[in-house]
């Protein structure tokens, strides 16, 4: 009788991941209840978004990027997730994750370091002001909701597949707000606001894609 490998595949660290993120959450309360609450609602609430503008803290403010830290976690945890999901057969684990946490890390530093440069080059980063920390602040609301979908599908009976729609709910959700919000500027420049998803949303979105899976 041939003996059968068996091969055990040790997810503590998803926990011990998970219990750093709630620990980032109170670190946030620490620093900024209101600003924390503000986030976490930031979808339906306007004010705070023209309130974070109005404050310009700078960019090595702790709870920037205390948020910023999490998100990115959040956000390569739920690529994790759905790349096994939809990659069985690929190799699973701490290594993996830490292979996505670098390309969503990079991906997204990159492209804001951009943003930045081309607004300030082009010298219209006053009238973009609102239209990009909107998107930023919509991104931390969305990834603290994400949190929530990630622990039930961890302990509970859902699956990944239950990730994968309410991700792209969410995401769906957000690009409307964005876009409703931002709408006397998406019409005003409408050609360049084509040109900026291309640019910056829907090709690196490929590449990462391409890369990932």
């Amino acid at each position: 009788m041939q003996a059968v490998e068996r091969v055990i595949v040790d997810n503590s660290w998803i926990t011990i991941l998970l219990v750093c993120l709630l620990a980032c959450i109170f670190l946030l309360r620490g620093l900024s209840t209101v600003r924390l609450k503000g986030s976490v609602s930031s979808l339906l609430n306007k004010s705070f978004v023209e309130s974070e503008i109005e404050e310009n803290s700078s960019f090595f403010n702790p709870f920037k990027n205390v948020v910023f830290v999490f998100s990115i976690t959040i956000l390569s945890l739920l690529s994790y997730k759905i790349y096994l999901h939809y990659n069985s057969s690929s190799e699973q684990g701490f290594y993996t994750f830490l292979k996505i946490l670098g390309v969503v890390f990079s991906y997204l530093t990159i492209k804001r370091l951009l943003e930045f440069l081309l607004s300030v080059i082009f010298k219209i980063d006053k009238k973009l002001d609102f239209f990009l920390v909107s998107k930023s602040i919509y991104l931390y609301s969305v990834s603290f909701f994400l949190l929530i979908a990630i622990v039930l599908v961890e302990y509970s009976q859902l699956n990944t597949l239950f990730l994968v729609y309410f991700s792209a709910l969410l995401f769906s959700v957000r690009f409307i707000f964005h876009a409703v919000i931002n709408k006397k500027l998406i019409f005003s420049e409408l050609f360049y606001f084509i040109l900026y998803l291309c640019a910056f949303e829907i090709a690196p979105l490929f590449i990462l894609f391409r890369l990932l899976f």
